[in-house]
């Protein structure tokens, strides 16, 4: 699944990134690597994506939404 695809409210583990290599570096730069966690926050018009990752909160395009591969997290 996608992180577009992702719910509100709920807690997502990133699996990986398919973007172009720019973005790619800027993206595990402000921490969105292979294994980080990250919380959806928000869902905006026209796709906007606001989640929290590492105390940091950042807003994501569909463009770049679409390409990050996440498996949802099981809440004990």
């Amino acid at each position: 699944m996608t992180l577009y695809e992702a719910q509100k409210g709920n807690s997502y583990r990133i699996e990986g990134l398919s973007v172009e290599p720019d973005i790619t570096r800027r993206l595990q730069a402000l921490g969105l690597n292979d294994g980080t966690v990250v919380n959806v926050l928000n869902r905006k018009k026209h796709g906007a994506l606001i989640i929290q990752v590492r105390g940091t909160r950042l807003a994501l395009g569909k463009h770049i939404s679409s390409h990050i591969s996440v498996k949802g997290m099981k809440i004990f």
